[in-house]
């Protein structure tokens, strides 16, 4: 994963939601998530896979014909991804169905993805502590459009954090130990 380093707004930092920390590795900051849960209260982290040194989000998944389990970086913004199946490149555009992992409940719902014309009409909705604020994740395999909704915080700053991605391959040690 290169690193192109992103500045938090400050404005966000101030009003920090409970489940997101802000951490800084060689000096440089970034968010991560430290807490989600599926509607019913299950728990969407996985201490025992750990991505860049923090637990993983934990997904069950379907995506084209595979079913599976997903485990995503908790890293703002990073798009890793460890799979207990191989997508196929008839996959790559399909869309995913997540599920929570204890429950099986659906964790979709409607929402039209403006990313780059991705045109996406599917979400993958993830709840931080208290269950008010939420990270909506487009469904489209491949789309890094993700979004922060967060009750206290300003549109304007939480629009700014949907720019924030990470791409690539590893060009330093900034993030090595997976």
């Amino acid at each position: 994963m290169k690193l192109v380093h992103k500045e938090v707004p400050v404005e966000f930092l101030t009003a920090l939601p409970e489940g997101i920390k802000y951490v800084q590795k060689k000096g440089k900051d970034f968010l991560v998530i430290e807490q989600l849960y599926c509607r019913d209260g299950h728990s969407l982290m996985a201490d025992h896979v750990r991505l860049h040194g923090e637990p993983s989000v934990c997904l069950d998944a379907k995506i084209g014909s595979h079913r599976g389990r997903i485990f995503v970086d908790a890293f703002w913004g990073s798009h890793d991804k460890l799979y207990s199946f191989i997508p196929t490149e008839i996959d790559l555009h399909s869309f995913t169905e997540a599920y929570c992992p204890h429950c099986g409940i659906s964790l979709m719902t409607e929402r039209l993805c403006t990313y780059g014309g991705c045109g996406c009409t599917q979400a993958i909705v993830l709840n931080l502590p208290g269950g008010v604020n939420k990270i909506m994740v487009c469904a489209r395999l491949g789309c890094p459009d993700h979004e922060l909704i967060i009750q206290q915080v300003p549109e304007e700053v939480t629009r700014k954090l949907r720019k924030i991605n990470y791409f690539g391959e590893i060009q330093d040690d900034m993030f090595r130990g997976i």
